[in-house]
């Protein structure tokens, strides 16, 4: 299965909205040009880049949400890729770079300006299996630009606590 490269963002001074960007050098502990404001909960070897899917962001738009590319501080938008393919341990190879899914993005309070009336809970896996953004760990790394492929080279079978 394959998708492709929707958006790249980053935002160097920290913190959401995420800038636009053509290509993003990503290395074992984050983007370069990125930096995160709260790194107990955001950046480092295991959460070294934030990914989010096209569908995801467009079935909260048209839900009403006010959500764009970068706003909730993903920093690669992936079209194209089966919906639910994505989950903890799932291995991709994006641009020059594999990247090992290790978990879901919990939403915090501060990507409400995305969400009507605040609720950033609409992106949230617990409340919402599958409507959320992840977390990567880099295998190797390298430069990923808009409309790269993304492959997928395992795929593991869902479970009850996914």
């Amino acid at each position: 299965m394959a998708g492709i490269v929707f958006g790249l963002h980053v935002n160097p001074e920290g913190g959401v909205p995420k800038h636009p960007v053509a290509s993003l050098d990503v290395q074992l502990n984050g983007c370069a040009g990125d930096r995160q404001n709260d790194t107990r909960h955001h950046g480092g070897p295991t959460r070294a880049v934030c990914l989010m899917e096209v569908s995801i962001m467009k079935r909260l738009q048209e839900a009403g949400h006010p959500i764009g590319p970068g706003t909730t501080g993903e920093n690669i938008l992936i079209d194209g890729l089966n919906p639910g393919l994505l989950r903890p341990g799932v291995q991709l190879h994006v641009g020059e770079v594999r990247m090992t899914i290790t978990g879901d993005a919990p939403p915090c309070k501060t990507i409400r300006a995305s969400f009507h009336d605040g609720q950033f809970q609409n992106l949230s896996h617990r409340k919402l299996p599958g409507q959320t953004r992840w977390y990567a760990s880099i295998q190797s790394t390298g430069r990923i630009n808009i409309g790269d492929a993304v492959e997928v080279f395992n795929e593991v079978e869902p479970t009850g606590n996914q």
